[in-house]
């Protein structure tokens, strides 16, 4: 049986560039500052069939948000190429896809239309959305006023009850009360269980990468170190780390 491709990454570089450290007095006395290169992504090529749950690990500043983005579509590549294939896409990250300045209902709307959804479908889903976020009365008030554990409970509902194809989930499954987050866990399973959709989950706590991942990448200083099975991939990472 012919396997059908979610998402296709190939040979991806991602830069990023900035000023490097300099003293007040140095910055005075020269006008032109040597700019500071950073590879947060060198080469990086995988595939992730359709239906598949892939999980990506890896220390602070390996490039797994970085990649995560660049499959989003946030960051542009500075080489190689994503291609999902036609699949609708949506992104679940703290700090990524609100206007503050919105109410959460207002931010349900723009977030929904972003991915695509027509006014009258976000409509069908809006309370649902509402119910399961659970922010009381925050909901009508500007988002800028919420904590990051308001803010994750409203992001994950309207990424949950608005299905896309593909799903990405930076770190949000940790953020939030006791019960939120078995509450997104166990939404998080259900979606997991529906054969068509494709989810890229990128998490520090890794019995939860185990229990929901079919595959496992590793990422190291802005490269593939690993690719396979979670509980072999995981094993070789707790090693490396406790070195």
């Amino acid at each position: 049986m012919e396997k059908n491709i979610a998402i296709t990454v190939k040979d991806l570089h991602i830069s990023y560039r900035g000023l490097k450290k300099t003293s007040i007095r140095a910055s005075w006395t020269k006008f032109l500052h040597k700019v500071e290169i950073f590879d947060a992504l060198k080469g990086v090529s995988f595939e992730v069939e359709e239906g598949k749950i892939l999980g990506i690990i890896g220390k602070n500043g390996s490039g797994k948000s970085t990649l995560l983005r660049a499959i989003a579509g946030i960051f542009s590549p500075d080489k190689g190429n994503i291609d999902l294939h036609n699949n609708s896409i949506s992104l679940l990250s703290i700090g990524v896809g609100f206007n503050k300045k919105l109410t959460g209902k207002e931010n349900i709307y723009l977030s929904g239309m972003l991915l695509g959804f027509s006014e009258e479908e976000i409509k069908k889903k809006e309370k649902e959305i509402i119910k399961f976020a659970d922010i009381g009365d925050f909901i009508n008030r500007p988002v800028k006023t919420y904590s990051s554990g308001m803010y994750s409970k409203l992001a994950f509902a309207i990424t949950a009850i608005l299905e896309t194809d593909i799903t990405l989930i930076d770190e949000v499954l940790s953020v939030g009360d006791a019960k939120f987050k078995e509450k997104s866990y166990n939404k998080m399973k259900e979606l997991i269980s529906d054969d068509h959709r494709t989810v890229i989950i990128v998490s520090h706590v890794l019995e939860t990468i185990k229990e929901l991942c079919n595959e496992v990448i590793w990422l190291h200083e802005g490269k593939i170190m690993m690719q396979g099975d979670p509980e072999e991939v995981i094993s070789k990472y707790e090693e490396f780390m406790n070195k």
